[in-house]
């Protein structure tokens, strides 16, 4: 593909890359150049090329050389004219003025041989058309130009190039470097090839003008004057093309240049721009001396600044800043020290001990001084005062919120939970439901019910992890997380933080801040209530496993902590609620009639039999009542001797953890005829279900099956093999027994709202139907999976450790599995396989005989 770099090594930056740019003493960068091209500086003039050409004065040179002759005029071919079709050549930059010269780079090795055989032919010239600009691109990125360069061919390109240009003649290609020398203008007229393009041109020639003409004279003598004096020798057209290629202009501007044939016009729009150069170098200058003002005025200022320093010192005894910093941070340190953990002591002394070693100019310094000033300013064991009164807290959320009594209720019993352990860390609360239901006022609730500081802050559209994790100290303005920001933001260690919005957490390609979310949010950096007071409540073995059983199926033992959790926290809320019922009777005793008080306490004291053993210590913490009396721990005292563990057996348990989310699956003592039970897989291990079948009507020579119970696919085709294999059996067996003739049956799979399907179930279908057909129920405790084929054979199945438990579960005793699934049972643990009877079966006949065989 074809990709054009203009080379920087013909000039300054803001130069034409066209123009050779030698070393010359002259200050303004377009003067340099016209020393160099026109020998102003005749001392240096024999080291520099003139980089303008013209048609008239040209050196004798051959037009394969690869070499430009050392005179100061470059040589041209012949007969220009004849040049009629050439190869075109985009330049992504600026045009190529007539006259001078410009490098470019080829990297199609197609048209770079293409260029070569044009030398070699003794023709050796291209047309140079600028690129246009696309609208839907950046044109200042060469990149995206390259890009496009190398995308572009045949008719595409033509599309993209200006139709007015530049015959160029190739006067050198060295590696992929071509160089090019503007000759004349030309203009596109037709397509000859795609690859490369090459197009046919008509050479376009100037039109006529008067060098007498006063206007065009005074044009062309201010044109010259802004160049230079010693320029006597160009031509109006040489010179008005030479001042636009020596120009720091745009392309477009250079391109009307190229495309202006009028003289006089074409001297306008070069001395436009000439002017323009100009002005630019003189706002160059100024700026370049401004800035050297300015930057000896600094060093100035820091001298005086530090001798100023110097002599306060000495003077008057003046600290100076490093000093002043390091007692601000010092004064903030020392009252608290005993309060800050000794990790973070350590580290603070360290970033101290740094910070009167470095310069106050120094980046090192401000990210030290950042550093300390974060670490001083926290609330180090600075905490609210916490207010646990579960009544007054309950008082609060009623006053804010209408209805949600379960959100309610949750937030009470972790209030309650707080007050039993003296501090309420340990639980993160999540609030979902739609927009505008009161979640950020339920959490403003609690601070205000628990009297302590609330922080909200959106991670809505959050996309970079270092708001969270906090920035990386090495550079200046870092900032540490919003955690952090917190504890700064409302003065405690113990404020109630809201983190709004965690549905709409943004994700970058800058990092994830859901998993650094998650991480701050990890439930294993917070400390866990239920061990600390796991002996205030007993849980007999009966309920833990109807928990267990009725509960949590699910693997893992996840679920099953969150629901003994529930159970501890209702107790606590009940608990908590009792104690401020009994003190809140206490208050409203008169204090002022001793017997009254007495048999007052009597009766509370009697009526709190079932508080919790170790509740004395709740009622009598001055911190959550705000006020402790010698009657109220005469009460608790008596209390205390009193109490009695709370039991939770299978017969309270649905009052702590709500109904039951499974139901016994085994519904018959002993399955009656035409019911056998299977075994199936599920999302939560095995479980057993049965299968029915019934008799609808008799039908002669007409029997058929109706099949329910929102089977799949696979299942409904297991019944219809079934039915066939079960009349073919009953045929064999008894051959004057014609119930599958003459009747319509119906086959029902129980729990008809759960999808089902899988191939296990047709041995369980065919001893279904069989039953029915014989009028005789399969053997008690027996439970049997997998799938027949229409000739009797039985094929293997999976999740037999799940079936296996599955049987445990409704008390089977007698289990059939497939002959193929031996292996499987055998890898078994023993604990599972005690116990039970498994007969494993490669053909019907098996199944039937020990489902119907004698006993």
């Amino acid at each position: 593909m074809l990709k054009l770099l203009a080379s920087t090594a013909y000039g300054a930056h803001h130069l034409n890359p066209a123009i050779r740019v030698g070393s010359s003493s002259v200050k303004s960068p377009l003067f340099k150049a016209l020393s160099q091209l026109t020998g102003w500086n005749r001392s240096s003039h024999e080291l520099g090329l003139r980089a303008f050409c013209s048609d008239s004065k040209v050196a004798e040179s051959e037009p394969g050389s690869d070499t430009i002759a050392s005179s100061a005029i470059v040589s041209a071919i012949p007969k220009l004219e004849d040049c009629l079709t050439v190869i075109a050549l985009p330049l992504p930059n600026k045009p190529l003025i007539p006259g001078f010269y410009m490098p470019i780079y080829v990297k199609d090795p197609k048209l770079l041989a293409a260029l070569q055989e044009s030398r070699r032919r003794q023709a050796p010239y291209a047309g140079a058309f600028l690129l246009k600009d696309d609208a839907s691109a950046d044109s200042s990125s060469t990149s995206e130009t390259e890009n496009v360069l190398e995308k572009l061919k045949g008719k595409e390109l033509l599309s993209r190039i200006h139709e007015v240009g530049t015959l160029a003649q190739i006067s050198s290609i060295q590696g992929e470097q071509v160089i090019l020398i503007g000759r004349r203008r030309v203009r596109i007229t037709e397509m000859v090839s795609e690859d490369p393009l090459s197009v046919k041109v008509d050479h376009l020639k100037d039109k006529p003008y008067d060098k007498d003409d006063d206007v065009i004279k005074a044009t062309y003598f201010e044109v010259m004057s802004t160049l230079t004096d010693h320029m006597s020798d160009f031509k109006y057209p040489h010179l008005a093309d030479f001042g636009a290629g020596i120009s720091g202009a745009n392309k477009q501007q250079n391109q009307g240049v190229l495309e202006e044939l009028d003289i006089h016009k074409r001297m306008e729009l070069t001395l436009d721009l000439l002017k323009k150069e100009v002005e630019i170098n003189k706002i160059q200058a100024s700026i370049a001396k401004t800035v050297e003002e300015k930057f000896s005025g600094e060093r100035r200022r820091i001298l005086l600044k530090e001798q100023l320093k110097a002599i306060k010192k000495e003077l008057c005894g003046e600290t100076d800043d490093k000093s002043a910093f390091f007692e601000k941070f010092r004064e903030r340190v020392d009252p608290i020290k005993d309060k800050i953990p000794e990790n973070v002591l350590k580290v603070i002394e360290e970033e101290l001990a740094k910070l009167q070693f470095l310069e106050t100019t120094s980046s090192e310094f401000d990210v030290t001084y950042n550093h300390l000033d974060w670490l001083t300013v926290l609330p180090w064991g600075k905490l609210s005062d916490e207010n646990s009164d579960v009544l007054r807290a309950e008082k609060i959320l009623d006053e804010d919120h209408y209805g949600l009594s379960d959100v309610k209720e949750r937030i009470l019993e972790f209030i309650a939970v707080g007050r039993l352990r003296g501090c309420s860390q340990g639980k993160i609360i999540c609030l979902a439901g739609p927009p505008g239901v009161g979640k950020t006022s339920i959490g403003r609730s609690i601070a205000g019910a628990l009297g302590r500081k609330f922080f909200r802050f959106s991670v809505g559209g959050l996309t970079d992890v270092g708001e969270i994790k906090g920035h990386r100290r090495t550079y200046v303005g870092a900032m540490p997380g919003k955690m952090v920001q917190c504890l700064k933001n409302v003065g405690t260690e113990n404020p109630l933080v809201l983190i709004d919005e965690i549905d709409k957490l943004g994700k970058s390609r800058a990092g994830d801040p859901a998993s650094a979310l998650l991480e701050l949010l990890d439930p294993e950096q917070n400390a866990n209530f239920l061990d600390h007071y796991i002996c205030f409540v007993d849980v007999s073995d009966a309920a833990l496993f109807l928990l267990i059983e009725n509960y949590c199926r699910e693997a893992g033992v996840r679920n099953l902590q969150k629901h003994i959790e529930k159970i501890y926290r209702k107790i606590a809320l009940k608990l908590v609620r009792q104690g401020a019922s009994a003190e809140a009777s206490a208050d409203s005793v008169d204090v002022t009639d001793t017997e009254d008080t007495n048999s007052s306490a009597k009766n509370d004291s009697e009526s709190s039999e079932t508080f919790v053993e170790g509740c004395v210590d709740v009622l009598t913490d001055e911190s959550a009542t705000g006020e402790s009396t010698e009657s109220k721990t005469e009460q608790s005292e008596e209390v205390a001797e009193t109490v009695e563990k709370i039991m939770i057996e299978e017969s309270n348990l649905a009052d702590y953890v709500g109904k039951p989310v499974f139901h016994a699956e085994k519904i018959y003592e002993q399955t009656p005829v035409g019911v056998v039970m299977g075994l199936a897989w599920t999302s939560m291990g095995g479980s057993t279900l049965y299968i029915e079948t019934s008799f609808v009507e008799e039908v002669e020579r007409k029997g058929r099956l109706r099949i329910t119970g929102q089977l799949g696919d696979v299942m409904k085709e297991s019944a219809q093999i079934a039915h066939t294999v079960a009349r073919r059996i009953m045929l064999e067996k008894e051959p004057e027994n014609l119930f599958f003739a003459n009747s319509k049956l119906h086959l029902h799979v129980p729990a008809g709202a759960t999808p089902k399907d899988g191939p296990s179930a047709g041995c369980t279908m065919i001893t279904s139907l069989l039953s029915l057909a014989m009028k005789k129920p399969v053997k008690k405790d027996l439970a049997m999976t997998g799938e027949v084929t229409l000739t009797g054979r039985i094929l293997p199945i999976g999740g037999v450790k799940e079936k296996t438990i599955a049987a445990r579960r409704s008390l089977v005793k007698t289990i059939i599995f497939p002959e193929g699934n031996r292996k499987d049972f055998d890898e078994l643990p023993e604990n599972l396989k005690e116990g039970l009877h498994v007969h494993f079966a490669g053909e019907y006949e098996q199944i039937f005989e020990l489902a119907f065989g004698s006993e």
